[in-house]
């Protein structure tokens, strides 16, 4: 059998397959408060395996790190019974479930930010999106934090952890990927900062230091991940060095002894795939710089996750897309099964339409079959 479908240690879990759900924004809270609603749970009770691992959609710390109108939020007492009932969901059936934690920074607008200004390392132009009541709709300005706002921000992503994990979760990411806060630090086309946040790389990791050393102090480290995007094209971010400064952070990463390293492949931007015809390549450099469990994101099939982890590239492969409309994704792979087409429509925001009323394999085998019975009773 492909290693694909076999176990793996992953921080302090021990899980029975290697196929991930990965964190994807579907804008489904309820509002306001951004209130994890009951199709949330649907949806990932739905997407549970037993030993399978779940990476929750990005939850913003506070109101300040919000971006978009709808998306998870994890920082009033408010929204707790709601992530209670996704994580028992998920327990129910013998998953494992992390949350990601988010700070949008300047990919924001005063309408999700409480009235204030977008926050990023410097003041750098910027093109990117949010949304509010009015849908997609330009960022707002930002401008660059001051030194002592930068602890505050690293609280919150503290009592972010603390609230994950009293809401049951088994553990938390970090997301420093598509240029939200944490990746307009590490990169030098959004950092231009000339103090001790700023400059040299080793500069530049300081705020994903502190912020992951925020979740661990909650956490331990064998129960926090990260994810990074190297050479990404979602919000208007950009390197001059990107291999250079992503070895490094994977050598910075790998001195935690974090549970494990989530990279996002470049060929993908958000939603959708740039690069059909690209191989992964950010995993197979990374490898020499971490030595823990990589999960590999952006743009893979049955075939090509099969054959990464075979490499030894990665040792997990999360799905967005394909498991959007495939509950039972994990089973389909394993046994080389039809995939229920995604639809891309319903990404963004909207009702359990094509959101969390798709069908099993064997539900849906099951359906047919009622349908034909029927149609011949009838005839």
């Amino acid at each position: 059998m492909a290693k694909l479908f076999n176990p793996v240690q992953v921080g302090a879990y021990t899980l029975s397959h290697r196929v991930t759900l990965a964190p994807m924004t579907r804008l489904r809270t309820t509002q306001p408060g951004d209130v994890p609603s009951a199709m949330m749970a649907d949806f990932y009770g739905q997407r549970a395996s037993d030993g399978g691992l779940q990476i929750v959609e990005a939850a913003s710390v506070s109101v300040q790190a919000r971006s978009y109108l709808g998306a998870a939020s994890i920082y009033h007492d408010d929204q707790m019974e709601g992530w209670q009932a996704i994580t028992k969901a998920v327990h129910a059936k013998g998953g494992r479930v992390f949350l990601q934690l988010i700070h949008g920074g300047r990919q924001s607008h005063v309408e999700m930010t409480g009235g204030v200004d977008p926050v990023a390392p410097s003041v750098v132009p910027f093109d990117g999106v949010a949304v509010t009541k009015n849908g997609f709709v330009p960022a707002s300005p930002h401008r660059a934090l001051g030194i002592d706002e930068i602890p505050g921000i690293v609280e919150d992503f503290r009592a972010a952890a603390q609230r994950a994990k009293d809401a049951g979760f088994d553990g938390v990411e970090l997301h420093a990927a598509n240029g939200y806060l944490v990746d307009q630090f590490i990169q030098d086309g959004t950092n231009q900062r000339s103090d001790s946040y700023g400059g040299p790389i080793q500069n530049r990791v300081r705020f994903l230091r502190e912020t992951l050393e925020a979740l661990i102090s909650v956490w331990g480290a064998e129960r926090v991940g990260v994810r990074i995007s190297p050479s990404g094209e979602w919000g208007g971010i950009s390197d001059s060095d990107p291999e250079a400064t992503f070895s490094y952070v994977a050598s910075v990463l790998d001195s935690y002894k974090i549970a494990y390293l989530h990279v996002i492949e470049p060929r993908v931007k958000g939603d959708d795939t740039l690069h059909h015809d690209h191989a992964p390549v950010a995993t197979k450099y990374l490898r020499k710089h971490f030595s823990g469990p990589i999960i590999a994101a952006g743009g893979f099939d049955r075939e090509s996750a099969i054959a990464i982890v075979e490499s030894g590239d990665a040792d997990l492969v999360a799905f967005g897309r394909h498991f959007s409309s495939n509950p039972d994704l994990p089973y389909r792979l394993k046994h080389d099964l039809p995939l229920t087409p995604y639809v891309r429509a319903a990404f963004w925001g909207g009702s359990e339409k094509a959101y969390s009323d798709f069908l099993t394999y064997e539900e849906s085998q099951a359906l047919e079959t009622r349908t034909t019975v029927d149609e011949a009773e009838n005839a």
